[in-house]
C-alpha cells in the first residue's frame, strides 16, 4: 500500500467512521444548506417510521422492569440482532450521502474511505469483545473499575464517556438540522427539536430494548434501501459493473485518474495520527461498547462483532457502487444540475438525485425518510450511554458508594437523559452556523486516548495500578484536548490566530502514546501497598475475562 493510499485509508476511518459514531453527520452536512421544497411522500413515510418506533418502545417500556432491562436490554438480545444495532450505529445518514458524494466526487480514493475504517474491528474482535461481556456489567467502567479503585477510575470513565457522548451530541443534532433542511424542507429549529423530542422518548422510556430495536429497523431500512437502489442502478449497465466503471471514468473530469489513489493526506504524520484514531479511537467508544452487555455470553458478544463487522463492510461495497452510478446517471442529467451546471445541493446530494433518478419520487421520499431515520438511532444509543455514565458510574458507585438501590438510579438515569435532550437541543441550535467538524476529531481523540488506554491496560496488564490508570488516562484526555484546541482547526480558523502552535489536525499519534507512557510509568513507580494489593486481584480478573465464571449471564436475570 503506498502512502497515498494508506492516507485515503486513514482518514477514511477518522473521518467517516462518524457515521458510526454519528458526529460525522455534521462534518458531512455542516454547513449553510439550501432549503428544499417540501416532500409529502418523505414526511408521510417518516411518520410512518416514528409511528413504528413509539409502539416499539411502549411495547419496551413494559418489558423494561430492572436496571440490567434498562442498560443492558436484560442480557437478552441474540449476537445477530446486536450486530444490526452496532451496523445501525455505524451506518449513518451522512455515511450514505457523505461517503456517495466523495466516491462522486473523487472515485477511489472515496472508495478507500468508505471501507478502511474496518481495520479497527479486529482490536474489538480478538482483545476486547469476550472479556468485555466476561467483565462487565452495565458500562465500560465496569471493567476498569474491575480491580482498581472504583471512585477514582469510575470518575475518570464518566469523564471520558460524557465528553465523547456530549460532542457527538452536539456535532449530530447540527447535523440532523442541515440534513432536514435539505431533504423535508422543513425549519433548522424545528428539526433539532424533534430528534430532540424523539431521543428522549426512546430512551426514557424503552431503554436499551427500545434503542436496539431503533437500531436494528433503521439498519435493515439502510440496507434493503442501499442494496434495491444499487441493484436498479446496475440493472441500466446489464448488471456488469465494469461497464458502468468505465462510463464513469469517460464521464468524470478525472478521467483515469478516478480509479487511482489521490492526495488527500500525503503528510505520512496525519496518516498514521489518523490510522491511529480509527484502530484505537473506535475501541473507546462508550455507546458501542455498552452494545457487547447486552448480549447473553462471550459467544454471543464475538458473534456481533462478526455480524456487524459483515453488514459494515457490504453497506460500504454498496456506497462504492451508489458513487459510479451516480456519476453516470446524475452527473449528466439536466433535472439535477442547477445553473451553473453544479449539483444541486452539492455532492452530498448525489446518492438522493440518484435514488430519484432510478425510483421515482417515491423511493426518493423512502430514502429521505430513512436518512433522517439513521440519526434518531445514532442519538438514542449516545443518550442511553451518557446516561448510564451519569446514574451507573457517578450517582450509584462514585456519590452513593454502590448502595443506591436499583429504582432511584433509574430515576437518576431518566432524568439525566432528560437533560441531554434539552441540551443537546439548545446546543444545536445555539451552533447553528458554526464550524462544528473539529469535534469529530476531537471525539476520536479522546475516545482513543483516554477511554482505550485505560480500559485495554486494566485487562491486560497486571501492572495497571488505581494511581497509573487515573494519571494517565486524565494525562492522555488532557494532551487530545490540548492538542486539538493548538491546532489548525480551533487555533486558526476558529480562533483566528495566524498560525498553529501544533501543525497538525489530528493529535492521536502523540496523545495516545503519551497515555500509555504515562500510565506504564505511574503504575510502575507506585510502591503502595494499595498498588500490590491490586496487582494480586489480577489472576482472578484474567480468569473470568477467558472463562466467564462468575459473569453476568441472561439465565441468572
Amino acid at each position: 500500500m503506498t502512502a497515498r493510499t494508506f492516507a485515503s485509508a486513514a482518514a477514511a476511518g477518522a473521518l467517516f467512521l462518524a457515521s458510526a459514531m454519528p458526529a460525522w453527520a455534521a462534518g458531512a452536512i455542516g454547513g449553510e444548506v439550501e432549503k428544499q421544497a417540501v416532500n409529502p411522500t418523505a414526511i408521510v413515510m417518516f411518520l410512518i417510521f416514528v409511528a413504528v418506533t413509539l409502539g416499539i418502545t411502549y411495547w419496551a417500556a413494559r418489558r423494561t422492569k430492572s436496571a440490567k432491562d434498562f442498560y443492558t436490554a436484560g442480557g437478552g438480545i441474540t449476537g445477530f440482532q446486536n450486530g444490526l444495532a452496532i451496523a445501525g450505529d455505524y451506518m449513518s445518514a451522512a455515511t450514505l450521502l457523505g461517503l456517495t458524494g466523495m466516491v462522486f466526487t473523487v472515485g477511489y480514493d472515496g472508495f478507500v474511505y468508505s471501507i478502511s475504517f474496518l481495520v479497527g474491528w479486529p482490536i474489538i474482535l480478538f482483545l476486547m469483545a469476550e472479556r468485555l461481556r466476561n467483565l462487565g456489567k452495565f458500562t465500560f467502567a465496569d471493567i476498569t473499575a474491575y480491580r482498581l479503585g472504583r471512585t477514582e477510575i469510575r470518575t475518570l470513565s464518566a469523564c471520558g464517556s460524557l465528553s465523547v457522548v456530549a460532542l457527538y451530541l452536539i456535532a449530530q443534532m447540527v447535523g440532523a438540522g442541515k440534513l432536514i433542511q435539505l431533504l423535508f424542507g422543513l425549519e433548522y429549529e424545528w428539526a433539532v427539536a424533534l430528534v430532540g423530542v424523539l431521543m428522549i422518548a426512546y430512551v426514557t422510556f424503552g431503554g436499551m430494548i427500545a434503542t436496539t430495536w431503533v437500531q436494528i429497523i433503521k439498519a435493515v431500512m439502510l440496507l434493503s434501501a442501499g442494496s434495491f437502489m444499487a441493484l436498479m442502478a446496475l440493472s441500466q449497465f446489464g448488471f456488469n459493473l465494469n461497464t458502468m466503471a468505465q462510463q464513469a471514468v469517460e464521464m468524470h473530469k478525472l478521467g483515469q485518474a478516478l480509479m487511482g489513489p489521490g492526495s488527500f493526506l500525503a503528510d505520512p504524520v496525519s496518516a498514521v495520527s489518523l490510522g491511529m484514531a480509527l484502530m484505537f479511537g473506535t475501541a473507546g467508544l462508550p455507546h458501542i461498547l455498552m452494545r457487547f452487555f447486552t448480549v447473553s455470553d462471550a459467544k454471543e458478544a464475538r458473534k456481533s462483532v462478526v455480524y456487524a463487522t459483515g453488514f459494515i463492510g457490504y453497506f460500504f461495497m454498496v456506497v462504492g457502487v451508489l458513487g459510479l452510478a451516480a456519476i453516470v446517471i446524475v452527473s449528466k442529467n439536466p433535472e439535477f444540475l442547477g445553473a451553473d451546471g453544479k449539483l444541486l445541493g452539492g455532492s452530498n446530494m448525489a446518492v438522493m438525485h440518484l435514488a430519484k433518478a432510478v425510483g421515482g419520487d417515491l423511493f426518493l421520499g423512502f430514502i429521505s425518510a430513512v436518512a433522517f431515520a439513521t440519526i434518531l438511532a445514532v442519538v438514542a444509543g449516545l443518550a442511553l450511554a451518557g446516561a448510564s455514565a451519569v446514574s451507573h458510574d457517578l450517582y450509584a458507585s462514585v456519590f452513593k458508594k454502590g448502595q443506591a438501590d436499583e429504582r432511584t438510579e433509574m430515576r437518576v438515569s431518566k432524568i439525566a437523559t432528560l437533560a441531554m435532550g434539552v441540551l443537546a437541543v439548545g446546543l444545536g441550535i445555539a451552533f447553528e452556523n458554526q464550524n462544528i467538524a473539529f469535534m469529530v476529531g476531537l471525539a476520536f481523540a479522546i475516545a482513543g486516548s483516554a477511554n482505550f488506554p485505560v480500559l485495554i491496560l486494566s485487562m491486560m496488564w497486571k501492572g495497571t495500578t488505581t494511581r497509573g490508570a487515573l494519571i494517565g488516562g486524565f494525562i492522555g484526555l488532557a494532551t487530545a484536548l490540548t492538542l486539538v484546541v493548538l491546532g489548525p482547526t480551533i487555533w486558526v480558523k476558529i480562533l483566528g490566530f495566524q498560525t498553529a502552535v501544533f501543525p497538525y489536525e489530528h493529535p492521536a499519534i502523540f496523545s495516545i502514546p503519551t497515555a500509555f507512557f504515562a500510565i506504564w510509568f505511574f503504575s510502575v513507580t507506585d510502591r503502595s501497598k494499595r498498588a500490590e494489593e491490586e496487582k494480586g486481584r489480577f489472576p482472578a480478573q484474567y480468569v473470568r475475562s477467558q472463562t466467564g465464571l462468575g459473569a453476568e449471564s441472561a439465565s441468572s436475570h
